[in-house]
Parts: C-alpha cells; sequence; structure tokens
C-alpha cells in the first residue's frame, strides 16, 4: 500500500504516505466548493507533473556529472468546465547556468518529457512544458 487518504468533511482530505509519514492536506477549490486552504487533488496533479519531470533530469544529470540544482518549474493548471477535468497543463522550467552543451540540454529536455506522470496522463490533457536556459 501506498498511502492512507481519509475524508475530513468540508471538501478537505489528509493523506498519509505509508513509507515515510509524510502528509499532505488537499482542500476544494474555491471554485468547486472548497475554501482553497490548500492544493486541491488537480493542483496536485499539475504540480506532480512538474515534480517529475524535475526528477527526471535531476537523475540523468546525477548518471553524467551534470547539475540541475536550482532548477525551478512554475506551474498553471487550466481547467475545463464540463465536464470537471484538467484541460491544459503548462510548466515552465528555469535551468541555471551550468554551460550544458546543446546535446545535453536536448537530452534533458526529451528526459523530462518523458517522465513516468507525463506518460501516465489522458493523452487529451496538454502539456506544454517551456525549458528557459539561463
Amino acid at each position: 500500500m501506498t498511502s492512507k487518504v481519509i475524508y475530513n468533511g468540508d471538501i478537505r482530505t489528509t493523506a498519509t504516505h505509508l513509507q515515510s509519514g509524510t502528509v499532505i492536506v488537499t482542500d476544494g477549490p474555491t471554485d468547486n466548493h472548497g475554501k482553497g486552504e490548500a492544493f486541491s487533488p488537480t493542483d496536485l496533479v499539475a504540480t506532480a507533473l512538474a515534480s517529475c519531470a524535475l526528477s527526471l533530469m535531476g537523475i540523468y544529470a546525477k548518471n553524467h556529472d551534470l547539475n540541475v540544482d536550482g532548477t525551478t518549474a512554475e506551474v498553471t493548471k487550466i481547467m475545463h468546465p464540463a465536464p470537471r477535468k484538467i484541460a491544459k497543463v503548462v510548466v515552465n522550467i528555469t535551468i541555471p547556468d551550468y554551460n550544458f552543451s546543446e546535446k545535453d540540454k536536448g537530452i534533458l529536455e526529451k528526459v523530462a518529457l518523458s517522465c513516468p506522470v507525463s506518460l501516465s496522463l489522458h493523452q487529451d490533457l496538454v502539456q506544454e512544458f517551456t525549458f528557459n536556459w539561463l
């Protein structure tokens, strides 16, 4: 078992990662009966996409003596109104200047785009990535 999720009432859940004990609280967004006081479940999906992409970049960098420390991702989630679902996730990744070769840049971008979360999301969900190499 990976996690245990408890519905607390009032459109709020508490999820516990069983291996580490880490806790995540979710809240419904204000446009869907929630208070917007924490990540919504769909916020977590969009955020997981960016976290997965950065993690895969980190794995590649570690295995090839590169450094991507300090890389950031800004995430924008756009909802479709009916049926209510995520329509688009925009991920804007900024990578510090570590003098990457053009080859390494291309591979890091390809690795990010092939992360397991990206590959697991429905093909109708638009995933828009931008890579900013400082």
